[in-house]
């Protein structure tokens, strides 16, 4: 294959200051996942355990000098660290080692200068790198000129790096006064929604969960799936029909992270406010992975950072023919075990959802006459309808279902019932 001889080789820097052992090793397993999702290969991973990061080095001088040794005999492109590292740190490091030094912050906007789409998608990357890069312009020292293709380099910041701060700043201003009319122009989206009073469910999950492969399946769209970090980043929107025939429209977004840099949770705020406005929050846990736990934990934490924890939620445990041996499932809600890839799990889903809705609804029972012909294709297409019985005496239909508070055709409906 064509792309394993691109691909840079790297070694993976980490340092243990507290955390217990298993997530310290899940955190290195997750940065070698995110150095594969930006075409990287790993050579060897460096761990050092300390009471606390070294302030100037990360890592402490013994370390550094085996990284030297490491780098004489492995010839890596690139040296990618386990945590952010300060300005001070990076112009140090980079003082010692020929390799470029990134850190996983960098890699993660990497990967998002790789994935996004959008024009707002790509804004919001750029937004992000140049806000990283700012003051570290002056740690990465000599290392600049060296900076103009590989991991943590590319995308739209790589051209604004050589430029002075006074530059880079304006550039930062322009880029907030364009996000400024995209996310206008999406709220006029949402608002023209909420007027329709489209009944709205997002996707949420740990990134790699499967929630492309699940919004492609139950919306029969085609969103980018592929088995490797955020390969999401631009949020999507598509019907999806229940079984009742009552249309929903479904988001899919943006995979949440471990330590995601603040950078970039600032500046995809605007993408996760679809996750705000929704009325059902489909939570995707990956059962197959061993820290599915924690996953859960960081979603969950990111959602109460977002203030939609009140928004209910329902849990869905993808991946079932692959789970992992020890999982169990530890949602208290009402939640589900399922494979994306199986049709009666996703008939399974969509019900379950369809039940979710109607308890945000309220029950209807009415008598329209034959005429009345556009008014029965709305309770059709606008409502759940449960039951629908003509009187051939009276010519008039019998209808009962559910139908959201607060829309036009509740009111309509007030001078049928009996």
């Amino acid at each position: 294959m064509e792309i394993e001889k691109d691909r840079e080789k790297a070694i993976l820097v980490g340092c243990q200051t507290g955390e217990d052992d298993s997530r310290f090793e899940y955190s290195l397993q997750e940065l070698a996942s995110l150095t594969h999702t930006a075409n990287g290969e790993v050579l060897i991973t460096v761990t050092q355990k300390r009471d606390r990061i070294h302030p100037s080095t990360y890592i402490g001088k013994g370390k550094v000098e085996e990284l030297i040794n490491l780098e004489e005999e492995l010839e890596p492109d690139l040296l990618i660290f386990n945590d952010e590292l300060t300005p001070g740190q990076i112009r140090n490091l980079s003082e010692h080692l020929k390799a470029r030094v990134i850190d996983r912050t960098q890699l993660i906007l990497d990967i998002f200068a790789q994935r996004a789409r959008s024009k707002e998608g790509k804004l919001q990357v750029e937004l992000a790198q140049l806000q990283y890069m700012l003051p570290r312009l002056i740690g990465q020292g000599t290392a600049l000129s060296r900076l103009g293709g590989g991991i943590g380099t590319r995308g739209p910041g790589e051209t604004k790096l050589e430029s002075d701060r006074r530059h880079i700043r304006r550039r930062i201003d322009d880029i907030k006064e364009q996000l400024d009319v995209v996310v206008k122009h999406r709220e006029r989206y949402r608002e023209r929604r909420k007027r329709n009073k489209a009944y709205q469910v997002a996707l949420v999950g740990y990134t790699n969960a499967g929630k492309s492969s699940l919004f492609n399946r139950l919306t029969e769209a085609s969103s980018f799936e592929e088995n490797l970090l955020f390969a999401t980043l631009d949020p999507l929107t598509r019907k999806m029909v229940l079984p009742s025939g009552f249309t929903v429209l479904l988001t899919d977004t943006v995979g949440f992270i471990q330590d995601l840099p603040t950078t970039l949770v600032a500046a995809f705020r605007s993408t996760l406010e679809e996750v705000q406005e929704a009325d059902l929050l489909l939570h995707v846990v990956d059962s197959s992975n061993e820290d599915y736990f924690n996953h859960e934990k960081t979603v969950h934490d990111l959602l109460a950072d977002l203030e939609v924890s009140q928004i209910p939620e329902l849990t869905l445990y993808n991946k079932k023919d692959i789970r992992h041996p020890d999982f169990v499932p530890s949602s208290k809600e009402k939640s589900l075990i399922i494979s994306a890839y199986d049709e009666q799990d996703l008939k399974s889903v969509l019900a379950l959802i369809e039940e979710k809705v109607i308890l945000e609804m309220e029950h209807y029972h009415v008598f329209v006459p034959s005429s009345e012909g556009k008014l029965l294709s709305q309770l059709k297409n606008e409502t759940i309808l449960r039951s629908l019985q003509f009187d051939e005496e009276k010519e008039q239909y019998e209808c009962a279902g559910y139908i959201l508070k607060d829309i036009p055709l509740t009111g309509q409906l007030e001078k049928f019932a009996k």
